[in-house]
């Protein structure tokens, strides 16, 4: 790797799977501290499962950082230096010396009923705890209730306030697949229902966000036609479950891949909202137990779609090019991940060997992120919320 620039951040990593929440947030934080030696931290970054009392939770982290500014999300899933804590258990903290950055923090709840205003809101809450001067770069990373709705409108208040020029990075929080409640921290507060946090990153130096996903089309562009929110009725005039059942292909044991009826799971197929430079951002999609065909986030009625699939292979080789361009010309510290549940329930047994060659890939740098439902990478463009992608910052 490059060393035209250093990042001169400590990073200490540490994790738990005690079963008791007090214990659990203990030790992650004190392997965590211990990994900095004698330098004080300047962020803590929490992912933890919902099957933990979060407030006990929290609380036993703050116990051992502080009053030093924390933020996460609960997870379905997290990983770090290689090694996955599946859906379900565990907790990983990252703490962080400030080294040439300087962080803001802020929270903002109502998503769910003005995503928009709550994005603008979430970046200037940020950008005010930051204080003066801002710095020459900057960028942000934002944790979000998962289960808030309209993420892309979320996103494009957060653009209204920071503009082309700051990118953003992040992603949606998880209930280990439970598709009941999602949270995130700021400090002590644990907010749930439509919470959201941020951290302001000013920097010396220009923050990559880099995200992609493997998959490909299959079929020629489609036009939406009807949509109700995150329900699709219509593509180029017709049912839009016909249309997208149609793509269906079988696997060796004759079964459909992609129709998976379980509301909050995604299937073999997606939607690749096709991007001006011909690229496709992913949205995830699925049939409910009526034959309805919904989305994560909705699709803009007249835009052009194509229907997408992959397979296991097809997601780990982004990986090191994901890796490669995070890190191009500089000599990182740490690189922040965000990876969608859907990858990980694709890849199957092959699971863990996302998180495996994203830590060959980065070498000596650690790499600290969690299985998310939906990641945030946007750079000089509004859109930028994505399904089944990975995206990744370096610090």
């Amino acid at each position: 790797m490059s060393t035209d620039v250093t990042s001169q951040v400590r990073a200490g990593i540490g994790t738990s799977v005690d079963p008791d929440a007090a214990q659990a947030g203990r030790e992650a934080a004190a392997i965590a501290l211990a990994a900095l030696g004698r330098e004080q931290p300047a962020l803590i970054l929490v992912y933890a499962s919902v099957r933990y009392d979060l407030p006990l939770l929290i609380k036993a982290v703050r116990e051992i950082t502080g009053t030093t500014p924390l933020a996460g999300a609960t997870s379905s899933g997290h990983f770090h230096n290689g090694g996955v804590t599946p859906p379900g258990q565990g907790i990983a903290v990252l703490a962080l010396t400030a080294g040439p950055y300087r962080f803001g923090i802020g929270s903002v709840t109502g998503l769910r009923r003005d995503a928009f205003a709550a994005g603008k809101d979430l970046a200037r809450a940020a950008q005010q705890d930051l204080g003066e001067p801002i710095g020459k770069h900057s960028a942000l990373l934002v944790l979000v209730d998962g289960l808030a709705g309209d993420q892309q409108a979320f996103l494009n208040g957060v653009h209204k306030v920071v503009g082309a020029a700051v990118p953003v990075v992040g992603g949606a929080a998880g209930d280990d697949r439970r598709i009941t409640e999602t949270a995130v921290f700021d400090g002590d507060e644990i907010l749930t229902e439509s919470g959201a946090v941020a951290i302001w990153i000013s920097s010396p130096w220009p923050l990559a966000v880099v995200a992609d996903h493997g998959w490909h089309p299959i079929g020629l562009p489609l036009l939406v036609t009807k949509v109700d929110g995150t329900i699709v009725h219509e593509i180029a005039g017709r049912p839009a479950a016909d249309v997208f059942r149609e793509h269906f292909r079988s696997d060796e044991q004759g079964q459909e891949l992609g129709w998976v009826r379980k509301p909050g799971y995604h299937s073999a197929h997606a939607f690749g909202l096709i991007e001006p430079d011909g690229t496709q951002l992913i949205r995830g999609a699925y049939l409910d137990d009526d034959g309805q065909l919904h989305t994560f986030c909705p699709l803009p009625t007249y835009s052009a779609v194509q229907i997408v699939t992959c397979q296991a292979p097809d997601l780990l080789e982004v990986t090191d090019g994901v890796v490669e361009r995070t890190v191009a010309g500089r000599d990182p510290s740490v690189i922040l991940a965000f990876s969608c549940v859907a990858r990980l329930d694709i890849l199957q047994n092959h699971g863990a060997a996302e998180a495996a060659r994203l830590q060959t890939a980065a070498g000596d740098v650690p790499t600290f992120g969690f299985y998310t439902y939906g990641e945030f990478a946007r750079t000089g463009r509004v859109a930028g919320y994505h399904n089944a992608t990975l995206a990744a910052i370096a610090l």
